[in-house]
């Protein structure tokens, strides 16, 4: 029996869940705060911190999607689209 791609992922990230679950919410708010900072002032390649982000994000939306109600699926994929967008303008500035 073949696992589904979602199961595959859930599986894979139990371990991850399970270690960010142990770190304090300050801390996780801290480290993405760094990189939000980082992803600002790093000329050149800040994008890169803000699209690492923005990967975090997508990993979390697609692990608690299914537990979600309809208005937190759309506040949770504007958020994840804002932050893309903010990677995109850094990655490609007009001048």
């Amino acid at each position: 029996m073949s696992l589904s791609f979602r199961s595959k992922v859930e599986h894979a990230s139990v371990q991850w869940v399970t270690r960010l679950n142990r770190v304090p919410r300050w801390a996780a708010f801290i480290g993405v705060l760094a990189l939000m900072v980082a992803g600002i002032l790093v000329p050149k390649v800040g994008f890169l911190f803000t699209l690492v982000i923005a990967a975090f994000l997508g990993w979390l939306i697609f692990l608690t999607w299914p537990r979600l109600a309809a208005p937190e699926k759309l506040m949770r994929i504007a958020v994840l689209a804002l932050v893309v967008a903010v990677a995109v303008m850094q990655a490609f500035p007009k001048a």
